[in-house]
């Protein structure tokens, strides 16, 4: 007995190795094209094209300098923000509250209308963006933050949905039904008592949404024309030329704005993670 219990423990302690050696090779691989990303952008041209992946030879801050000064960096960069956060607001608004209704109230058309938000998920909008366009310039919403946003928000909410449905029909009905009895209204519950606990629901939406809004290149390039109303991947084509490119400031822009919505991740991760695992525990 003991020298089986023996070799199930070597069989454990090796598969645990395995596994964490594959995990450690992922993070290696994910993390060290952002490491020659950061590198890069205190290097001059030629010392990228020289040393491409060796430290530079001084840690200067003349290409951030340039980013700061010689360009719209900062007006990119509040435009991103903007749009972001109201984009990620309207979707966690009006999905939590298709969500809350599905989920908690029952009615004859609840997977119908599930369904229909469903549906959205099976149509990339990139597919209709001629039909987009006319509609938006119909509307008169092209190079505008509306219609950047709205395009967001409708792409967001299918999901949105499906995630924060499936987590609050997870939710114990007693907890509404003591407030009902209390004299609780119905907004009152939602927003006093199921929100709260949707919190790490909620999270998961709002990385899940925050992230490629951020770094989405396709919509801006277009939709916006005008160079105030640029966001930060559209605005950093500033530094790509038809016959040179100043990589150095290429890659310090490119860092800068990874840094937010990666300082925005690090802040809310604990919360994702634990968002993830109580959805695969129920």
């Amino acid at each position: 007995m003991s020298a089986t219990a023996g070799s199930r423990d070597r069989g454990e302690l090796l598969k645990n190795g395995a596994i964490q050696l594959m995990l450690a090779l992922n993070a290696v691989i994910m993390i060290y094209p952002l490491f020659v990303m950061v590198i890069s952008s205190f290097k001059t041209n030629a010392e990228i094209f020289s040393s491409p992946f060796a430290l530079p030879s001084s840690f200067s801050l003349a290409n951030a300098e340039r980013v700061w000064t010689e360009t719209n960096f900062v007006r990119y960069l509040a435009n991103s923000v903007g749009i972001t956060t109201a984009a990620v607001a309207l979707i966690l608004l009006f999905s939590t509250m298709a969500a809350y209704a599905i989920a908690r109230y029952q009615f004859r058309l609840s997977a119908l209308v599930l369904m229909f938000f469903l549906s959205g998920m099976t149509v990339p909008l990139k597919l209709a963006i001629i039909p987009l366009f006319i509609q938006l310039d119909t509307l008169g919403l092209v190079d505008s933050y509306a219609g950047l946003v709205l395009v967001y928000v409708a792409m967001g909410i299918p999901s949105a949905v499906f995630i924060m449905t499936g987590f609050l029909r997870t939710l114990p009905r007693e907890l509404e039904e003591s407030a009902r009895m209390d004299g609780a209204s119905e907004f009152r519950i939602m927003r006093s008592i199921m929100l709260p606990l949707a919190r790490p629901a909620l999270v998961i939406v709002a990385i899940q949404n925050a992230v490629p809004i951020w770094n989405d290149f396709f919509f801006p390039l277009v939709l916006i024309t005008s160079d105030d109303l640029k966001t930060l991947p559209q605005g950093l084509t500033v530094f790509v030329g038809e016959f040179t490119t100043d990589w150095g400031v290429l890659f310090t822009g490119l860092t800068l704005a990874a840094l937010p919505i990666t300082l925005l991740y690090i802040v809310l991760s604990k919360q994702f993670i634990s968002g993830i695992t109580q959805g695969a525990v129920k």
